[in-house]
């Protein structure tokens, strides 16, 4: 009768462990759903945090490659030698660079340059003002609409040629307007992006200045072996 009675406590305590482990099974399984949602959450949130860090490296590189620092590199340095080409104009006339005369302007613009109204002032001035600066319009790629355009605006006189966007490129020019300078010699005698008609005034003074053609590279020398005695 006591192990009997015994084995009756032994039987009770057994069902309260029994009890306890069926509550916690059942905690766990209610905290189940609960639990997976907060992991798959934060691997959501990790994936945001990683897109989104991703995307601001993206957005400094373009702001560097399109910001002023980058445009300001654009262009020409003075003294340099400017590509030479020879393009017929709209009317047909074959233009040429270096040109014939002490002075050539290159303007690098297409038909936005309507949106520019104190750089078609400068223009407008200079053609009027100096008749030995040839002014010529490049543009990346032919458009028909830039020669009535041009007209339209009072610029007439202003030839028009059609480039490449791999000439573009050896002009180290990629957005507009940008004007350069260009003497009979070749050598870019000012170069800079534009936006207002005191900057044309500005480079056109600058291209009256001299410059020095960039310095040569001086051969290096090899000692030759000493023949044998």
């Amino acid at each position: 009768m006591v192990i009997s009675a015994h084995g009756v406590g032994t039987s009770e305590s057994g069902t309260r462990g029994a009890g306890t482990q069926a509550t916690g099974v059942a905690a766990m399984m209610s905290a189940g759903p609960f639990a997976a949602g907060a992991a798959v959450s934060f691997v959501a949130l990790a994936a945001a945090l990683c897109v989104a860090a991703a995307l601001a490296v993206l957005a400094t590189a373009q702001v560097y490659l399109s910001g002023p620092e980058a445009i300001v590199r654009d262009g020409l340095a003075p003294g340099r030698q400017a590509p030479g080409w020879s393009l017929p104009d709209a009317s047909g006339v074959v233009r040429r660079s270096p040109p014939a005369g002490p002075l050539q302007l290159v303007i690098f613009a297409d038909h936005s340059l309507k949106s520019f109204p104190s750089v078609l002032d400068g223009l407008r001035d200079l053609v009027a003002r100096d008749a030995q600066l040839e002014t010529v319009v490049l543009l990346r790629r032919r458009s028909d609409i830039a020669g009535p355009l041009l007209q339209l605006l009072g610029l007439d006189g202003v030839r028009i040629v059609t480039g490449t966007p791999a000439l573009y490129a050896r002009y180290n020019v990629r957005v507009g307007p940008f004007a350069i300078f260009v003497d009979s010699a070749g050598l870019v005698r000012a170069s800079s992006l534009v936006n207002h008609d005191w900057q044309l005034a500005k480079l056109r003074q600058l291209a009256s200045l001299p410059v020095d053609p960039p310095p040569r590279a001086t051969p290096r020398w090899r000692r030759l072996p000493r023949a044998a005695a």
